[in-house]
């Protein structure tokens, strides 16, 4: 009975046995510590890297906030560093013109994306989900200076010809041609979230009487709405971090459109201005550091939106009787 007990034959359906030698007991307490290890240490060094950037950048932009003050970049429209005499780096139309093209991409992208997603998970035949999302996925991968060449190329002088714009490089072109870039990201995630609600939910649903739309709209989308949320984020990232794109198609016109609500009027963006001087300004200069001042701001939005997302999917699971 003991030799049996002690024997080295596995468990059925295991390649371990049972009953461990002390060398095996340790050498898996082992292994076990050192793949923690590992992983802390990845994790580790992606928040560390982060951190760096951060540190990096503040360091940078640092002389600027002490030369010009926080006010003055904030509270000014005149972003003229070249300017003979006395150079102006007012931030407010920079920092304006990124948000303006960010929310018309996401007037027009998130409907589009959330709707295309319900319809891919929940309406359309399973054979047609499975031809239809590697396409839009693909979609994500084009490169960003290609929708820039077609935002200049094409849709400027559509915008030209049949809206009677005096440039089509503008506001709208970037906001539209941003959407198209933000719709298969938000498709792919949200669609993801929705399948992953399960049959059984909606099962649940159609046998208590609801209808298709019933269950959409007050079981499936509520049940998956932590994924949406963070299908909107990154589609919102994926704009508001986008450089080529607003470079090429948004006019790069430093100022606030009067009025505020026409998109018709050019605007340029934080990341813009970054990509088109950064190469030509001299290292140490007060221009210089203005470009990495502007950088912290684009980090400082991007790092209140990520925390304000995470705030919402907390409420979130809170409500839902979920655990944070």
């Amino acid at each position: 009975m003991t030799q049996a007990i002690h024997s080295e034959k596995p468990a059925a359906g295991f390649t371990r046995p049972l009953l461990l030698s002390p060398a095996q007991d340790w050498g898996g307490w082992l292994l076990g510590e050192a793949g923690r290890a590992v992983l802390l240490t990845i994790t580790g060094t992606s928040v560390l890297a982060v951190l760096l950037i951060f540190v990096f950048i503040i360091r940078q932009a640092w002389p600027f906030f002490q030369s010009q003050g926080l006010t003055e970049a904030l509270g000014s429209t005149k972003w003229y560093p070249q300017a003979q005499g006395q150079a102006q780096f007012g931030m407010l139309a920079l920092i304006f013109g990124s948000l303006y093209v960010t929310a018309g991409a996401l007037v027009l992208a998130v409907p589009i994306g959330i709707l295309t997603a319900v319809v891919l998970s929940d309406i359309v035949p399973f054979r047609v989900r499975q031809a239809v999302k590697p396409i839009i996925e693909i979609l994500a991968a084009i490169p960003s200076v290609a929708y820039g060449f077609f935002a200049v190329l094409v849709l400027a002088p559509l915008m030209q010809k049949h809206l009677g714009l005096s440039t089509g490089t503008n506001a709208l072109n970037s906001a539209v041609m941003l959407a198209i870039m933000a719709i298969p990201t938000i498709v792919s995630v949200a669609e993801d979230s929705l399948w992953a609600v399960g049959r059984e939910l909606r099962e649940a649903s159609y046998a208590c009487g609801a209808t298709r739309a019933e269950t959409l709209l007050k079981v499936v989308i509520p049940a998956a709405h932590n994924g949406i949320i963070a299908a909107v984020v990154l589609g919102m990232m994926r704009a508001i971090g986008e450089t080529m794109l607003v470079w090429m198609a948004s006019g790069n016109a430093c100022q606030i459109p009067s009025p505020w609500w026409d998109l018709t009027q050019s605007v340029r963006t934080m990341t813009a201005t970054i990509a088109g001087e950064m190469g030509e300004t001299p290292k140490g200069s007060t221009h210089y550091h203005a470009l990495f001042a502007v950088g912290l701001m684009l980090l400082t939005f991007s790092l209140v939106l990520n925390l304000a997302t995470e705030y919402l999917l907390h409420r979130a699971k809170r409500s839902s009787g979920g655990h944070a």
